[in-house]
């Protein structure tokens, strides 16, 4: 049930609160008015005069969600291709046997289903991974384009290949034709990096071809607790070396956080001095990593997410798979994503702007736009019955309210049974 019964139109917003990096400003939780008109915030000024005045109550408002690393090409295959032990392992090999169903008409309702999902829970942007490998690249983005042109408007669309780095070659393999397909939508290039004898020419010839086509990097990253697996010093070391301009990503980066001090922090060093963007996945990294069975993790599973920060990298978190192989839960719900890892990172407790990893940090390293709650952004909100970060975290924010060009949206939320005939 709704906490309160939004009108469409022009409105003033008033006593919310708000982060204040949302608003430009240092420190943390601040009460405002928010004046909206024409779609768009047009004051933050308490004294701006408005026909429709609601009280919040101090309720928390927040800009829509920008989910920079998700799956959307695996989503909710579970059902019919499920994890047999929890390992990263076996989430491998069970994707790749799965890889045979994905036609056209299997991942177009699956992505469909997803963004839905998204869409409903406050998320305005998303990047999302594509398995390119097994002839799936031509296929995959095909439906990616048709998503983009159905969600023109309510989410941003962006994608990435998925390559093994041991897949990818100069001139011969799949690899150019997938790299053709990524520069004429506008997408990201892509791969999983693992410690290869050949590590080094192999991010050569990548960069090749994110050279020849102008295009920024996505890459998954040392996504293992082997302390020996450090591919992400070889790229920092390739950007630097290349002296590569555009935007590089470096998403999970596990093993750093089990290397020692000395190795971690020098791999950090160069990390911030390549200019990389970091993108931790919380839920995934803490259901997959340190599994054994009958044996309790001895660790969560995350990246130096602090010691990054404080080395001047872009940190960012976002959302990763949902209901497939690698994760078994998720919806694309970046509040959970944000709730999670703030318990898992531990968050809290100290600076005051790290809401900013869910919003602005991962729209600049996608270069979506920023969004923000400053008079001319966009007025697309997530008002929360919340106002303390206690509250806030405290309980799902399922009765949020999502605005969207200053209007509620209905946020029903699709049945799982839609994909019965699809995935059973």
């Amino acid at each position: 049930m709704e906490f309160c019964v939004l009108p469409s139109g022009a409105k003033k917003l008033r006593n919310v609160t708000v982060p204040a990096c949302f608003l430009g400003q240092t420190g943390d939780l601040i009460t405002t008015d928010i004046t909206i008109k024409d779609g768009a915030i047009t004051s933050t000024d308490a004294g701006q005069p408005a026909e429709t005045v609601i009280d919040m109550k101090g309720a928390m408002a927040l800009p829509c969600f920008v989910d920079m690393h998700t799956h959307l090409d695996k989503g909710h295959i579970w059902p019919r291709a499920s994890n047999p032990d929890g390992t990263f392992t076996g989430a491998l090999t069970t994707v790749r046997a799965d890889h045979v169903n994905w036609s056209a008409e299997d991942v177009e309702p699956r992505m469909d289903f997803a963004l839905r999902c998204a869409f409903a829970h406050g998320t305005k942007a998303i990047r999302t991974h594509i398995d390119s490998g097994d002839g799936l690249a031509s296929s995959s983005f095909a439906v990616v384009e048709k998503m983009r042109e159905k969600w023109r408007g309510k989410i941003e669309l962006q994608a990435s290949c998925l390559v093994a780095i041991e897949q990818v070659f100069r001139d011969t393999g799949d690899f150019p034709n997938t790299a053709k397909i990524i520069a004429d939508g506008g997408h990201t290039l892509g791969a999983v990096t693992y410690p290869v004898p050949d590590l080094q020419e192999r991010l050569n010839d990548f960069f090749h071809f994110a050279q020849a086509y102008n295009l920024d990097v996505d890459f998954h990253v040392d996504e293992t607790n082997d302390p020996t697996s450090d591919t992400l010093r070889t790229i920092a070391q390739t950007v630097l070396a290349l002296g590569f301009k555009n935007k590089v990503t470096v998403g999970h980066c596990c093993s750093i956080s089990v290397m020692p001090d000395d190795v971690a922090a020098e791999i950090i060093a160069l990390v911030a001095k390549a200019g990389l963007f970091v993108v931790s996945l919380p839920m995934c990294n803490m259901y997959l990593q340190d599994r054994e069975a009958g044996r309790t993790p001895r660790w969560r599973g995350v990246t130096m997410a602090h010691e990054l920060r404080a080395a001047g990298v872009n940190v960012s978190f976002a959302s990763d798979n949902t209901r497939d192989p690698f994760y078994a839960y998720g919806d694309l719900d970046m509040i959970e994503v944000m709730r999670e890892a703030t318990r898992i990172c531990h968050l809290d407790h100290g600076l005051t702007d790290w809401p900013a990893a869910f919003v602005s940090n991962p729209a600049q390293a996608c270069g979506f736009e920023v969004p923000s709650l400053t008079a001319g952004a966009s007025a697309d909100l997530i008002l929360c019955n919340a106002r303390t970060w206690t509250e806030f975290f405290a309980r799902p924010q399922s009765d949020r309210i999502v605005l969207r060009d200053g209007d509620p949206i209905d946020r029903t939320l699709p049945s799982y049974s839609e994909l019965d005939p699809i995935v059973s």
